[in-house]
């Protein structure tokens, strides 16, 4: 039985990234989904538009998904994955690799995209000295960057609120400059027309510390957490040139990309443009069970196939690695991908999403308009305040039964690809009737 919120010792629970004395004020519950929906404990039906936290892709309480999990519970509860293996977790490697672009065939399990974004960054590194080349170890993030909050996500990530609290971070890490640009690309629609000379910045970079020192680059084919910055056209072939032209590692990070979010199975496949590793999470089970991974090139891959056959190769991994319960989902999430054609659904409704989102160009305290698939940010004006507008948007949608998210002045909006018109136009009706009514 579920104890009450108003029963229940409220200090126990330390909220991530929440400001949980704020919460506790007027906390908001969430008791059930299904669909487009969950159900607050009040009773209320609430529209998902964020898609929980960028990650239930095929909408809330899939049966095929929820019967694969129930089912392996009761068969296979967990299995270590060191030394030991079970059909799932090849299973679900296989089906994974087959989605993504060649040469990306091999498949490393962890179990969040912040333990894929610190496993990627040790791969790259260990790649280069078991090639011979140990001098290539910094490490190059970009401003406004999210990896994830393991220690080399943070550092080579590039969002300061947070990094602030945790002292020097990893050492040897460069940024490239954010793509953001509201002067030239203000309220694009797709990809910005203007920053592919952006990625030129990695050569300046690459003059001052030498190629033979640098690793590899990890960046966001679309920036999500910051708050929706999709990559310049031209901007990700430029990186792919540079990387490959000094032998730099070159990963994407897909953890918001991948699985339907612009209307392919990966950003990569969208843009033609083939990273050396993909860190991926969130939507490979449909937020259903923590999950994350490493896709990788069979040339890295291979490079830690040598050596005796005894020897561990990648002194690496997690108790959960490969869990059978996230293979189970996974599997059964990409068969709902596919018998739905969700991916082929995003990429046909990204018109009419695109077209609901810009209606709000000329709304109050709106910026600019960010959109590409079926992701869209709206930055507002900031205020002298306590509270963003952001967040006043995003406290007066739920009250409204509405879910969205919020990053400092920006709305980010993500919902399930299953997501019907009329949502997507109540989504974007009840953020401009909100912007009306607040200062």
């Amino acid at each position: 039985m579920t104890m009450p919120f108003a029963d229940s010792n409220h200090d126990a629970l330390w909220l991530p990234f929440t400001a949980n004395r704020q919460f506790r004020d007027s906390p908001r519950m969430l008791v059930s989904a299904k669909g487009m929906y969950y159900r607050d404990d009040k009773g209320r039906e609430v529209l998902d538009g964020c898609a929980g936290l960028w990650c239930v892709n095929a909408g809330h309480s899939q049966p095929r998904i929820v019967e694969a999990v129930q089912k392996t519970v009761a068969t296979l509860d967990f299995a270590p994955a060191f030394q030991m293996g079970h059909p799932l977790a090849f299973e679900a490697a296989d089906r994974v690799a087959r989605l993504a672009p060649n040469p990306l065939n091999h498949v490393f399990f962890c179990n969040s995209g912040s333990e894929a974004g610190d496993t990627a960054l040790k791969i790259a590194i260990a790649y280069h000295r078991l090639r011979g080349e140990g001098t290539r170890t910094r490490l190059i993030g970009r401003e406004r960057a999210y990896h994830g909050v393991g220690f080399g996500g943070i550092s080579v990530g590039g969002i300061s609120g947070n990094r602030k609290l945790y002292g020097s971070l990893l050492t040897g890490v460069d940024h490239l400059p954010h793509t953001l640009d509201l002067r030239r690309n203000a309220f694009s629609r797709g990809l910005p027309e203007h920053g592919a000379e952006l990625a030129d910045d990695l050569e300046r970079i690459v003059a001052l510390h030498d190629a033979s020192n640098i690793a590899a680059v990890i960046v966001e084919p679309l920036a999500g957490s910051t708050g929706v910055l999709p990559a310049p056209k031209g901007y990700l072939k430029r990186l792919r040139e540079i990387c490959t032209k000094h032998g730099i590692v070159l990963i994407f990070d897909e953890v918001i990309t991948g699985f339907g979010r612009l209307g392919a199975s990966f950003a990569a496949e969208k843009y033609g443009v083939v990273p050396d590793i993909m860190t991926v999470a969130k939507g490979i089970t449909n937020g259903t069970i923590p999950m994350g991974a490493n896709i990788v090139s069979d040339e890295i891959f291979e490079a830690f196939m040598q050596g005796p056959r005894e020897a561990i190769d990648l002194p690496h991994g997690y108790t959960y690695s490969a869990h059978p319960i996230a293979c189970a989902a996974a599997i059964a999430t990409l068969d709902t991908y596919a018998e739905e054609h969700l991916f082929e659904r995003a990429a046909a409704l990204t018109p009419y999403f695109e077209e609901a989102a810009h209606s709000l160009k000329g709304a109050p305290h709106v910026v600019d308009i960010r959109n590409e698939g079926l992701v869209a940010g709206i930055e507002l004006a900031p205020r002298q305040s306590k509270t963003t507008r952001a967040y006043e948007v995003f406290e007066r949608a739920f009250n409204e039964g509405l879910l969205l998210r919020y990053t400092g002045d920006i709305l980010a909006i993500s919902p399930p690809l299953i997501i019907e018109k009329n949502e997507i136009d109540r989504i974007f009706e009840t953020i401009g009737r909100i912007l009306k009514s607040i200062d």
